[in-house]
């Protein structure tokens, strides 16, 4: 897979989510999240729509976020972690979230303004290239999102970058506990669903010195990965939250299928045998993954922690 492909596949993959309709009100979302170290408190007190079943941890525990503080999230999506970080770094501070994905941006600015979150600002950009001053920033996070650059060493450069001499790095992601099997390593979807673009952890480590970061951690948290199974019949096209029920259940409008859909008891999103679309949705296609391989063999959730040199 060439960089470009990667970014579209990416791309797309992300912005079908941001369109599902998929937000904390459904239990199977709420149940990653909570797998992933938040706590029903912290999940309550953002925009709904700000989770979508897409943390791997909760970097806004580890970062030690202090008031008035200036924090970016990296692809940051529905903005769940950047108005957690918000609600830390209070009215002195900003919280900002870069995302690759209009959708994404689109959705968080909504949330941003529903909530009446004075404090936070989303840009589109990818995090190879952030539009971002040098030395402004005195926190960067991230969720289960670096692992799908295609050019991580980039990334690691601009997060030196933006970030003040002693500013911090805290992220959550996914990283390699050893290498992954050809058939897995070379799936768009194994990418896209964060394991086959991840890196070992000891790579991830070398990488981030190299980048010029000391007091580099990179720590298995010993999550279970096989909480995105806790999504089943929730995500992509069939999403609940896109169903529009007229005559008693019999129409929903809207989804990947077409406008105006016939539900089958038993079968696929536009009724009969499941469709394609259904299986290639990224939490369709993860809990596939899930299924196939034992992903915790060879994956774990990291907590990283690094500093840049003052």
């Amino acid at each position: 897979m060439v960089d470009s492909s990667i970014t579209q596949a990416v791309k797309a993959k992300y912005g079908a989510v941001a369109e599902s309709g998929l937000t904390n009100d459904h239990a199977g979302v709420k149940a990653i999240a909570e797998a992933f170290g938040y706590s029903a408190e912290e999940l309550g007190g953002i925009p709904a729509e700000a989770n979508m079943g897409l943390s791997c941890g909760n970097p806004t525990a580890t970062a030690k976020l202090r008031a008035g503080e200036v924090v970016v999230d990296l692809g940051s999506g529905g903005g769940l972690d950047v108005f957690l970080a918000a609600k830390k770094v209070g009215p002195t501070g900003k919280a900002i979230g870069i995302d690759m994905t209009p959708s994404m941006v689109e959705r968080a600015r909504k949330g941003a303004q529903e909530g009446g979150f004075a404090n936070v600002e989303f840009y589109l950009g990818e995090i190879d290239k952030l539009p971002l001053k040098d030395g402004s920033v005195d926190v960067v996070i991230s969720n289960c999102v670096i692992n799908l650059a295609a050019d991580k060493r980039a990334v690691f450069r601009e997060i030196a970058r933006v970030l003040k001499p002693g500013g911090r790095l805290a992220v959550s992601d996914i990283a390699l506990k050893r290498e992954l099997p050809a058939e897995l390593a070379g799936d768009v979807m194994a990418y896209v669903g964060c394991i086959a673009g991840a890196i070992l952890i000891e790579e991830y480590r070398a990488r981030l010195l190299a980048a010029g970061f000391g007091a580099v951690q990179v720590v298995d948290s010993g999550a279970d990965l096989n909480a995105y199974a806790k999504l089943e019949n929730q995500s992509g096209c069939c999403s609940p939250a896109m169903e529009e029920k007229e005559e008693k259940g019999a129409v929903k409008k809207g989804g990947c299928c077409g406008t105006s859909l016939k539900v089958v008891q038993g079968g696929g999103c536009c009724g009969g045998e499941a469709k394609k679309e259904e299986k290639d949705d990224l939490h369709g296609g993860l809990k596939g993954l899930l299924e196939k391989y034992d992903v915790n063999a060879y994956a774990a959730s990291v907590k990283v922690y690094a500093v840049k040199p003052a």
